[in-house]
């Protein structure tokens, strides 16, 4: 027992003398942890990502939360079906002849014949039916499915979709839908007003659809991986292969990231490692994404979106608002009693126009705080913020980029 404490104190003594001048006893201790007496790595202990430590945190996200394996994705699935059961909501067979013709071809299958005679009820509806197949996902497993309207059907509540095949992009089917519709909104009518609240043509059915094919693939077939990141940036991808290299040389013993462009880092994995147990470690890892100074402006809605590191260079400018207003004010002229005039309807039209005198303010800063700061001081409304935005940055003062939806 002293032999193997003598033996232990020596690697440690060792790697700090590795490690440098700086590096604690508690950092070597962990070292010898790691890779042993014989200086080899155990793959099934728990691992402890770097930088996993909450109070540590703070501006920074983990790796999975902002990138996206290469090659895992969901794939889309589409199909045509016929929903039943609706209260006289559904579809006219008169505007909507391939509804006639698919309940036709539906019944010809059950042995029905009904193509001597024109079907004349609404209470069928045609709806496409859509899907998303989860990568990985096996067969037998349920998907939810959205359906929406393809005729003239006021409303889908209460309705069933008949079984539907769902096809992939190559043609093959992948999955078999049926259920019960559930709707969200709602339409109410009378002899004289309809009322509409939410989407009623459109609904979705939890678990409506059973999946008969997987998706060929294997994840361990290949050791190199790659991320791609959601919000392509070069400094948070050089960021990424800093904090996963840190942490792969302390658990396997070599780098297993490189960066290819600001999209994609290549991850080359360790041959005793499972694809699943090496992104489950590398996912954890926590980095600060940069973000790029950036202004969004959404003009259908009024929303105005600024990015923390936006700068405006000092100018002056002022905004003023033009109202005009055009009242329609109708009016009636009777003629005089026993005349032979006629009762006319005449219209005077009242025109006004307001003029604000705009505010002068000096706008600028290096912070976002400052430029909120000054537009406010100004007084404006957010239509008036968008076009104060797109002047600044034709005048070259906007030090970020400015989308505009």
């Amino acid at each position: 027992m002293r032999l193997f404490s003598f033996a232990r104190a020596l690697l440690a003594a060792a790697l700090l003398a590795q490690a440098g001048p700086l590096a604690s006893t508690a950092r070597a201790a962990d070292m010898v942890a790691s890779r042993g007496l014989a200086g080899e790595r155990s793959y099934a202990e728990p691992f402890r990502p770097v930088r996993g430590d909450p109070a540590s945190a703070a501006g920074t996200v983990r790796i999975k939360d902002i990138t996206a394996v290469r090659g895992v994705r969901p794939n889309q699935l589409v199909g045509y079906g016929l929903i039943v059961g609706l209260q006289g909501s559904g579809d006219s067979m008169r505007n909507s002849p391939f509804t006639e013709q698919s309940l036709q071809s539906m019944l010809d299958r059950m042995g029905v014949n009904i193509r001597s005679q024109s079907a004349r009820g609404k209470n069928v509806a045609a709806v496409t039916v859509t899907a998303e197949l989860p990568p990985f996902i096996g067969t037998g497993q349920r998907i939810d499915v959205t359906v929406a309207s393809l005729g003239d059907a006021s409303s889908l509540m209460g309705g069933t979709l008949v079984m539907t095949p769902l096809y992939g992009a190559d043609g093959e089917i992948y999955a078999v839908a049926q259920g019960s519709v559930a709707v969200s909104g709602f339409t109410s009518e009378g002899d004289g007003e309809k009322l509409t609240q939410g989407v009623p043509t459109s609904g979705r059915i939890a678990n409506g659809a059973l999946v008969e094919r997987e998706v060929p693939g294997s994840f361990n077939d290949d050791g190199k991986l790659a991320y791609e990141l959601m919000n392509p940036d070069f400094k948070t991808a050089i960021r990424m292969v800093d904090v996963i290299n840190e942490y792969a040389v302390k658990r396997w013993g070599i780098a297993v990231a490189q960066e290819e462009d600001l999209r994609t880092v290549h991850l080359h994995r360790p041959q005793k490692v499972s694809a699943t147990r090496f992104l489950a470690e590398l996912g954890d890892l926590r980095v600060a994404p940069d973000q790029p100074a950036r202004v969004v402006i959404d003009e259908r809605t009024g929303t105005v979106v600024i990015g923390k590191d936006v700068q405006i260079s000092t100018v002056a400018l002022t905004h003023g608002n033009l109202t005009v207003r055009v009242t329609e004010m109708p009016s009636v002229s009777q003629p005089a009693p026993l005349s032979d005039g006629q009762t006319v309807v005449t219209s005077e039209t009242l025109i006004e126009v307001q003029q604000d005198g705009g505010n002068f303010a000096f706008v600028g800063g290096a912070d976002l705080e400052t430029v909120v700061r000054g537009l406010n001081r100004i007084g404006l409304k957010p239509t008036g913020i968008i076009a104060i935005l797109q002047a600044i940055k034709t005048s070259g003062a906007l030090q970020a980029e400015l989308v505009v939806q």
